[in-house]
């Protein structure tokens, strides 16, 4: 019984000197056992750098990297194309980008990386996430989701809404597009 009163008044004293390690105020220094994490040397934007060949920090781009968040100058270009808003910022009605049978293939296959877990393979909203979490879904069967215009659906699809995250990063404007073609496809299916 001595030793386990002993551990335990040892475990007390150094969890209560470990506790004041952090957070507690001193005019010395903090202590750091593994600096490397906090005091990390790095370069300004646009410095110049001895490291690498031709002299500069700032490295281009790993080609086929897609910007988290589209340029300006790419929004102006095409608004239609690249926000599925009209010069005016309104939704557009239709989709910019041609519907042809590649551009469904492409949407099929998007839509099932992305859309399938939460909506399922029709559209129901009865996905595995609704399913085993249940996590309620849309269906893309409603009268609401089938009166939306095509730049709703691509707004919802690039921004999302409520639970459903947006994914207007990982998904080119024409992949957000071709859902939206193949998701016009599975509700005119659903109505045969």
């Amino acid at each position: 019984m001595p030793q386990v009163l002993r551990f335990l008044l040892l475990a007390t004293a150094l969890a209560g000197t470990l506790g004041c390690v952090r957070g507690c105020t001193s005019s010395r220094p903090p202590i750091h056992p593994n600096p490397n994490m906090d005091d990390q040397p790095r370069y300004e934007a646009q410095a110049a750098s001895d490291f690498f060949s031709d002299g500069m920090t700032m490295r281009t781009p790993v080609a086929g990297t897609i910007a988290r968040n589209p340029l300006p100058f790419a929004i102006w270009t095409d608004s239609k194309y690249n926000t599925g808003r009209d010069a005016a910022g309104e939704l557009v009605q239709e989709s910019p980008v041609a519907v042809d049978d590649a551009l469904v293939a492409r949407g099929q296959d998007r839509f099932n990386i992305y859309c399938l877990p939460c909506h399922d393979r029709r559209g129901t909203g009865l996905g595995i996430m609704y399913k085993r979490g249940n996590i309620p879904t849309t269906s893309l069967h409603l009268q609401r989701v089938r009166d939306a215009s095509a730049g709703d659906l691509f707004d919802v699809i690039s921004n999302g809404l409520g639970l459903m995250p947006a994914y207007g990063y990982p998904l080119s404007p024409r992949d957000r597009w071709a859902i939206v073609a193949y998701v016009r496809k599975l509700q005119a299916e659903h109505d045969e």
